[in-house]
């Protein structure tokens, strides 16, 4: 059983051994802070919109991602359709930290999508109405789509723009920003 919630057993899911063995790869990767970090704590307050699970964790102290936060942000982040499980990449929950740091905000991040799995997204592609990318970030847990409580949507694609850490797309109609760790580019 899970210490975050039951055991999956949908066939075709990604169990806890492999979840384990992708937050030791994600560990072993991060464990080394990236340049310029601050040895202070890093924490994160998540609501994830469609499962109603709230998550506070600290995930990196002294430099240092901790393995068993990843973990549980993974768990937390998971393709919430399949309960398909994929280690997020750190730098991800780097950006999020200094974006809300930046907005000002000391609120809780909003989730509306995080980690997609490509039978999700292919899912989502084919009756989701349009902005679903083939080979989506969110695939690769290197995407996540947010609002933060308090910071208006349109500040935080500003500061998220500012960042110049990877994509950032604006849906004003949906009241929420897409941030990734991949190339640099605005939609």
């Amino acid at each position: 059983m899970c210490k975050y919630c039951h055991e999956l057993s949908t066939p075709g899911t990604v169990g806890r051994r492999a979840i384990l063995a992708g937050a030791a790869s994600a560990a072993a990767f991060a464990l080394a802070a990236p340049a310029g970090a601050a040895a202070e704590p890093r924490s994160l307050a998540l609501y994830h919109t469609h499962t109603g699970e709230r998550l506070r964790v600290t995930y990196a102290e002294n430099g240092a991602h901790i393995p068993e936060a990843l973990e549980e942000i993974s768990h937390f982040l998971r393709d919430f359709r399949t309960g398909d499980l994929h280690p997020i990449d750190p730098d991800l929950l780097d950006v999020l930290h200094r974006l809300r740091s930046r907005a000002g905000g000391r609120g809780t991040y909003e989730i509306i999508s995080a980690y997609r799995s490509p039978r999700t997204n292919e899912m989502l592609r084919k009756t989701g109405g349009g902005g679903v990318a083939k080979r989506s970030l969110h695939m690769e847990g290197k995407a996540i789509d947010v609002r933060l409580t308090g910071v208006r949507t349109a500040r935080l694609r500003e500061e998220a723009l500012a960042m110049k850490s990877g994509g950032v797309g604006f849906y004003p109609d949906s009241d929420f920003v897409h941030v990734d760790t991949g190339r640099v580019r605005q939609w």
